[in-house]
């Protein structure tokens, strides 16, 4: 048996802010917080563990560091906008009015946004049968 074959993962997202990141990921996003400490503030993403952490002189990667898979990506889109999101529209990439990617010969529909970090967050609709 591989080490970590049966360990809970869970996920790490730096901000300059935590303050401000708390805000969003709790109040935009609806994640609860479950712990807070000197180090960290800590949310339960649906049984996944996120640790929002704070580094004075952080800077956000380009690439997406944080995901969500969604039954219904336009009506996520929807309520996320109605709560201020922005979603991403990079120039060339051939994304819809909302923001949607879809990659070519499959099903699969990818939006991105970020967060006040400027850390850069998706979702993303499979086709049924399809896994992440």
């Amino acid at each position: 048996m591989a080490p970590l074959q049966h360990a809970k993962a869970m996920t790490f997202v730096v901000t300059a802010d935590r303050a401000r990141a708390k805000a969003f990921y709790a109040d935009v996003l609806g994640f609860p917080p479950v712990h807070e400490d000197q180090f960290a503030c800590v949310f339960d993403l649906n049984g996944t563990a996120l640790r929002l952490s704070e580094a004075e002189a952080f800077r956000p990667q380009p690439h997406t560091v944080l995901g969500w898979q969604v039954g219904d990506i336009v009506a996520t889109i929807e309520e996320l906008r109605a709560k201020g999101v922005v979603f991403t529209i990079y120039d060339g990439f051939g994304q819809d009015v909302l923001g949607i990617w879809s990659p070519p010969g499959g099903d699969t529909k990818v939006a991105w946004f970020q967060d006040p970090d400027g850390n850069v967050l998706s979702v993303a609709q499979f086709a049924p049968g399809a896994a992440a």
